[in-house]
């Protein structure tokens, strides 16, 4: 053993001594984006990545019985999965829903990174006092910050519409979270502020930028945005990149990093009208419940999501550098934005990713 002591150190030596330069690295893969005004999107295959190319087939299965009409996996930008179902086309075009949130805090990280606003001013500095039917003071309370986080105090039980009459005192701006469409007043915010339309400015500043399709139509007083599968992967990879686009930082990058980051102290798991998984607990649209446990169990934990009704889903996914698209009719009863669908879906999915 005194013999084979002092060779074993000598060994280790040369070996910490040596010269790493020369042994054979693989250089991590830069984040891809498909060109702007073209329709080329690079692949790459399931069995390249060491996925398990066995339960592709089931979650396909699961995805066409539950009403889905499209499917895209990107993996650090490149497509891996894009299927499409019961009719649907990769050219078609289908609705957002409340997915289309996380497009009016976009847009608005950009109208003030551009000097036109700051979300920590009051919604009435821009849209003028009685833009609500409760009092001047409970008014002044509300800031644009409160409108991405859902925390206006405004009463979410009087449905979709938005007119001052129906924007109603329940709460102290900040003290209450609660799921309500006021946050489109955002959308007024950043067209009184820049002095364009809100379409014409998301149109230059967004979805030109990054190669998107798409239109905001009208619904019931509301912004309503359609567009197809792969605009809304765009999107989805925007967002992966912390709102940088190849060498162009859309969107600023603290900011961005704050909209998915628990913006306030009630619902852990929303941010800047982004979904949040990982955190310890959550709340649902349409309760105050609060729920502990994470939003999606199945689903990693640094998961940030935009979530529709009837299950229109953009997932993002920073540690496997994933973004997942599925649109689509409702997959089991009529929801606003998170569904039992969600944790089945990841499940399945896990199962082909791991």
């Amino acid at each position: 053993m005194k013999k084979i002591i002092p060779f074993l150190v000598a060994l280790a030596l040369i070996s910490c001594g040596s010269d790493d330069s020369s042994t054979p690295t693989t250089p991590e893969e830069q984040m891809y984006f498909p060109p702007i005004g073209s329709t080329t999107w690079e692949t790459k295959t399931v069995e390249s990545l060491g996925w398990n190319q066995s339960q592709v087939q089931p979650l396909l299965d699961y995805l066409e019985l539950k009403n889905t009409k499209s499917f895209i996996v990107l993996h650090n930008g490149k497509i891996v999965l894009e299927n499409y179902f019961n009719g649907h086309s990769a050219t078609e075009p289908w609705y957002w829903a409340s997915a289309r949130k996380t497009l009016t805090a976009t847009v608005t990280g950009i109208a003030e990174q551009e000097g036109f606003l700051n979300i920590n001013n009051k919604v009435s500095d821009y849209l003028g006092i009685g833009w609500t039917s409760i009092p001047l003071a409970k008014e002044n309370l509300i800031t644009n910050k409160h409108l991405l986080t859902m925390t206006s105090g405004l009463n979410d039980a009087l449905g979709d519409d938005v007119s001052p009459a129906n924007l109603q005192y329940v709460a102290d701006a900040g003290t209450r979270w609660a799921y309500h469409n006021v946050y489109v007043k955002l959308q007024d915010v950043v067209a009184e502020a820049t002095g364009q339309t809100w379409t014409s400015y998301y149109n230059t500043k967004l979805r030109d930028k990054i190669g998107m399709t798409g239109s905001w139509l009208p619904y019931l007083g509301l912004s309503v945005y359609r567009s197809d599968s792969r605009s809304m992967a765009r999107f989805g990879l925007l967002a992966l990149n912390n709102g940088k686009w190849e060498n162009n930082q859309i969107v600023p990058q603290n900011y961005f990093q704050n909209a998915t980051t628990t913006s306030q102290n009630i619902n852990l798991a929303y941010g800047y009208l982004w979904w949040l998984n990982g955190k310890t607990s959550y709340h649902l649209p349409q309760s105050q419940l609060q729920f502990n446990g994470t939003l999606i169990p199945s689903a990693p934990s640094d998961m940030y999501c935009a979530l529709g009704k009837n299950d229109q889903k953009i997932y993002a996914v920073p540690s496997k550098k994933l973004v997942i698209i599925r649109m689509g009719d409702v997959a089991d009863g009529e929801n606003f934005a998170l569904s039992d669908f969600d944790e089945t879906l990841w499940e399945k999915i896990s199962a082909v990713i791991n």
